[in-house]
């Protein structure tokens, strides 16, 4: 990537011995459950198996299905609530000006939200800072000084601020008090602000560590709203709880699936004016919006803001109540949000060209400079897409002429977090989690830092097979679906990190009709069939045409549902598949 040569350069010939790579997906039947987990829960073996599989015991599967409130967790077990709760109502009681510092993310952007909504509710001067990515980025809190300027007493962090140590006093030594809330993984010490709120603390007896940062802050209303007869009102936020939680990829499972659950039921009904415009652009249906509907179109959308120009359009979407204004930020994150697409497609060719030579290498890092194409927007996605192509850690690196911005995606394989640590002496800023970080760097630690960063994956890595895994929850006939057992398994909803969407495995399928389609004709459309049963089924995944499908395949799959003339049709999407035996 640089133009120093680095000493694991040298060692290329080792790394193509020592990892095992191959991009073919290893399907992987996931072990069955016990007999007697079965007849334990009641359920027919089918579900019984798709519970086994995602670790619930037999306790814990009813309130999979059902979780009532009472079973919310208390949030004056987070570290530091009560002395947050303490600060915040003598600030509002004394008539102090409250800033909300939120990431620029769909999920900071929502968690703002709610805390500006509900601390004006209760009598508080609350106003919403969000920085902007391009000139700020990540784990910076520059406007500090200013916020302080404008008579700001006391600043509440939402989705960032863990790793803000040097900020954290500075703000202090401008006459600032500081409580942070945040999700992402804490170093081995904390920012000494007032208060800390983060699951993940070492210290910390909340019993669900993996709330998103807007759940954080949900916790925090909820502790501020305790005692208060209005508390009910917290339910309406959970539209903005589920939309930043599913977008930041949270495990959907614990108190996040309940949640989300709750908080999908008022998203279908919602009445902010922006959520209905931002549903109606991205050709979404109130009343049938998913987890799915987030993650792939919703989230996206609210995102694009920040990765192309200011986070704030978001905000003032979902904060607005003209339908003017509506009409118009929605309007504006549509045209964001293609330019986004188009900008990531260039992006991601322009580095698959530059890596070109070094793909036996462990981990894929490139740089690209400001002059051949304004990317930082977008890199974060970029690195992902090249993950998901080439099963391998990546990080793509926003050259600067002092300081460079990176962003890095990964596999399980490798632990981000605890990689950039190893490097925190090179570092300007970083924080993250495991698959997904981001970090500053000075332009002359780069290649130090690439060096390190490959020494670290070679040890992690070499001893590895690191194909993708498949992972199938259950080899079945297709016969097997019945109007009951499909209405269970959509009882598992809402799908995402945490809870995958099942994935089956039907073996010797006979293919009565396949036709290419698409804009480019290159996915693929069947009618398959086993025995008296036959589905409609979809691949956008193979790059195979019509006439090169064999008769009789074994495909892996999961149950997709889509509308079609007002209907509800269930259809088998394709995962990946192979001719029979």
């Amino acid at each position: 990537m640089f133009s120093i040569e680095h000493s694991v350069i040298v060692e290329r010939n080792i790394i193509r011995t020592i990892l095992k790579s191959n991009n073919r997906p290893h399907w992987k039947l996931l072990p069955s459950a016990p007999e007697e987990y079965s007849k334990t829960i009641s359920l027919p073996p089918l579900i019984a198996q798709l519970l086994y599989n995602r670790g619930l015991t037999e306790d814990q599967v009813q309130y999979f299905f059902t979780k009532p409130p009472e079973f919310e967790d208390d949030p004056f077990l987070l570290t530091d609530m009560s002395k947050a709760v303490d600060r915040i109502y003598k600030a509002i009681r004394s008539g102090e000006k409250i800033a909300i510092y939120g990431d620029f993310d769909a999920d900071g952007i929502t968690a703002t939200l709610i805390l500006v909504e509900g601390l004006e509710r209760l009598g508080g001067n609350i106003i919403p800072y969000i920085p902007n990515r391009l000139r700020e980025g990540h784990g910076q809190l520059l406007a500090l000084e200013k916020l302080r300027s404008e008579g700001v007493s006391l600043v509440i962090t939402v989705d960032c601020g863990i790793t803000a140590h040097n900020e954290v006093k500075n703000a202090q030594m401008a006459g600032l008090d500081l409580i942070i809330t945040d999700h992402h993984t804490p170093l081995a010490t904390l920012p000494e602000a007032i208060a800390v709120i983060n699951p993940k603390q070492n210290d910390s007896r909340y019993p669900f560590h993996e709330l998103a940062g807007v759940g954080v802050a949900f916790k925090l209303l909820q502790a501020l709203y305790k005692d208060d007869k209005r508390n009910d009102y917290l339910t309406t936020l959970l539209d903005l709880v589920a939309l930043g939680s599913v977008a930041d990829m949270v495990p959907l499972v614990g108190e996040n699936r309940y949640l989300v659950t709750e908080g999908l039921k008022i998203l279908n009904h919602t009445e902010r004016i922006g959520l209905k415009e931002l549903i109606r652009i991205s050709r979404l249906e109130l009343g049938q919006l998913d987890a799915k509907s987030i993650g792939w179109f919703l989230g996206p959308r609210i995102n694009a803001a920040s990765r192309l120009g200011d986070a704030k359009i978001s905000y003032e979407l979902l904060a607005t109540k003209s339908l003017n204004d509506a009409t118009k930020w929605a309007a504006r994150l549509e045209e964001i949000n293609n330019e986004r697409q188009n900008l990531a497609r260039e992006t991601l060719a322009l580095v698959k060209r530059k890596l070109a030579g070094k793909m036996d290498l462990p981990l894929l890092i490139e740089g690209i400079e400001d002059d051949e194409k304004d990317c930082v927007g977008v890199i974060g996605l970029v690195a992902g897409k090249l993950v998901d192509e080439f099963h391998k850690t990546s990080i793509i690196i926003s050259l600067g002429s002092a300081m460079c911005h990176g962003s890095a995606r990964s596999i399980p394989e490798f632990n981000l977090t605890t990689a950039l640590g190893q490097c925190q002496d090179l570092l300007t800023t970083f924080g993250g989690h495991p698959l997904a970080a981001g970090f500053t760097v000075t332009h002359q630690n780069l290649a130090e830092l690439e060096d390190n960063l490959q020494k670290i994956a070679i040890d992690k890595l070499s001893h590895l097979d690191l194909r993708p895994v498949l992972n199938i929850d259950a080899e079945i006939p297709l016969s097997i679906f019945t109007s009951d057992t499909i209405n269970l398994i959509q009882q598992l909803e809402p799908f995402g990190q945490g809870n995958p969407h099942p994935v089956f495995l039907t073996k010797n399928t006979k293919v009565k009709k396949c036709y290419n389609f698409g804009n480019t004709n290159n996915y693929l459309k069947f009618e398959l069939q086993q025995g008296n049963v036959s589905w409609q089924a979809v691949s956008f995944h193979s790059h195979m045409r019509q006439a090169e499908i064999p008769d009789y395949i074994d495909i892996v799959y999961n149950l997709e549902k889509r509308r079609w003339k007002g209907e509800e049709i269930l259809q088998i999407n394709l995962i990946d598949f192979v001719p029979s035996a």
